[in-house]
């Protein structure tokens, strides 16, 4: 394998973030006559997907409380929608339904969502989310659910039909991928990355960008970056968080003969739940959790795809090999999973999702310490997207940080920057459960 000497652009990470920044850019320099993706590689060490954009569920929705991150969501969501077949998209929408605790939230999202143009529709008082419900779905259930957001746009892609789409998108542009080459370290000089070392040989770089999901923190750690965040409150106070923490993500499929799917046999939105009642299996009569708790899912090939409440791992955990082999993976998924979904739909209930083969993920998240993407430049030539678990509700982020190397600073990335940890400007916090939200 011969990589180049140099090059202009050196992208590590063939996932949802690697891939849409190579895309974009290549795309953006040919537009402005500036070359095209042969000024570009991208380093992958195994192959394109191979880590958490491989296994993810592939959730495209904007139930944010953060404004910023609705506002991002929705750039995302116009660059799914430009080529859903060749994305493996399926804008199927998206449906939060939350107990009274969260209505607040809800009324603050949708407000937000309608100031953007993003089409929804709000249902407030358990009779009316009830009624909602059953006009796609007879055996839903709806008691203590207070607040439903019905997110017309949105939906999923299918994880492995988006990567291959993506590789193409690149390929298709005369981008470089190289497969199998790992990153083992950087030469810094100067505060800048001068060479990017890789178990093929180093190349010299004009600008980095690492899109490495999971990855974030080894690569932080091989830049040199501060281990710990100092976060100043509302009122001046400075306190001290590590930069990364892990969650183990409760993700997975069941198989079952029983589809996700509309009274009248279309496909149904994916469909968020959020609870602060104990989860008590409807079959078996036990708890599984004390509440609050939530799950998301969707349809899958075989059955139903998502996932439930992630569990903290903290600061330091092995993350290889990723996905099911590893021993960090949630043995629980199956019967948290398979009691929500019963909870939830009657026709999970009695010899549904919890008779049948679980196929859990085994997924971990890398989490910044207000659980939001870092999107900014950490030295005069790296550019780092650290998207905390967000995964391919940010497919638009690749096309805003190419913007941004092209042609200067985008609104939409502000909020993301690094210095907002000490400019006391941090994402809001939600009532939800989920630590992403």
């Amino acid at each position: 394998m011969n990589l180049p000497e140099s090059i202009e652009y050196c992208i590590i990470g063939g996932g949802v973030n690697g891939l849409s920044t190579a895309w974009h850019l290549a795309r953006r320099l040919k537009e402005k006559g500036r070359g095209d993706g042969s000024r570009i590689v991208v380093l992958e060490k195994s192959d394109t997907g191979a880590g958490a954009s491989g296994i993810a569920c592939g959730v495209v929705r904007n139930f944010y409380f953060s404004a910023a991150m609705c506002d991002l969501v929705k750039l995302s969501v116009e660059v799914w929608e430009e080529e859903p077949e060749a994305l493996a998209y399926n804008p199927v929408g998206y449906i939060a339904a939350v107990p009274k605790q969260q209505v607040s939230d809800l009324e603050h999202i949708y407000k937000r969502q309608q100031e953007i143009g993003y089409e929804s529709d709000l249902f407030l008082g358990e009779d009316a989310c009830s009624r909602h419900m059953k006009t796609m779905y007879a055996d839903f259930h709806c008691e203590g659910i207070e607040g439903i957001l019905h997110e017309h746009a949105g939906g999923f892609s299918t994880p492995r039909g988006a990567m291959q789409g993506l590789t193409k998108k690149v390929e298709e542009q005369g981008v470089r991928l190289w497969r199998g080459v790992q990153v083992t370290g950087f030469e810094l000089e100067g505060g800048a990355v001068k060479a990017v070392r890789t178990n093929h040989g180093a190349i010299r770089p004009g600008l980095v960008v690492i899109g490495a999901g999971p990855w974030a923190k080894h690569f932080w750690q091989m830049l040199g970056l501060p281990a710990t965040a100092h976060l100043r409150t509302t009122n001046g106070q400075i306190f001290k968080k590590p930069m990364f923490t892990y969650w183990s993500l409760r993700e997975g499929s069941i198989q079952t003969d029983r589809p996700y799917l509309r009274d009248n046999g279309q496909p149904g939105p994916v469909i968020h739940l959020d609870h602060s009642i104990p989860l008590v299996d409807p079959d078996t009569k036990e708890q599984v959790h004390p509440g609050p708790w939530g799950i998301y899912w969707k349809q899958d090939a075989t059955g139903v795809q998502g996932g439930g409440l992630p569990i903290h791992l903290g600061e330091n955990v092995n993350i290889e090999p990723y996905g099911r082999a590893n021993q960090e993976m949630d043995v629980e998924f199956q019967r948290y999973f398979g009691a929500g979904l019963a909870w939830a739909m009657d026709r999970f209930r009695g010899g549904g999702p919890s008779a049948n083969v679980a196929r859990p993920n085994g997924g971990i998240g890398c989490f910044t310490p207000d659980n939001y993407p870092i999107i900014d430049m950490v030295n005069s030539n790296t550019f780092f997207i650290a998207d905390s678990n967000h995964g391919f509700k940010m497919l638009g982020v690749g096309k805003e940080v190419a913007a941004q190397v092209l042609d200067g600073p985008r609104r939409s990335l502000y909020p993301f920057r690094l210095a907002r940890f000490e400019d006391g400007d941090l994402h809001p916090s939600s009532h939800s459960p989920f630590p992403w939200n």
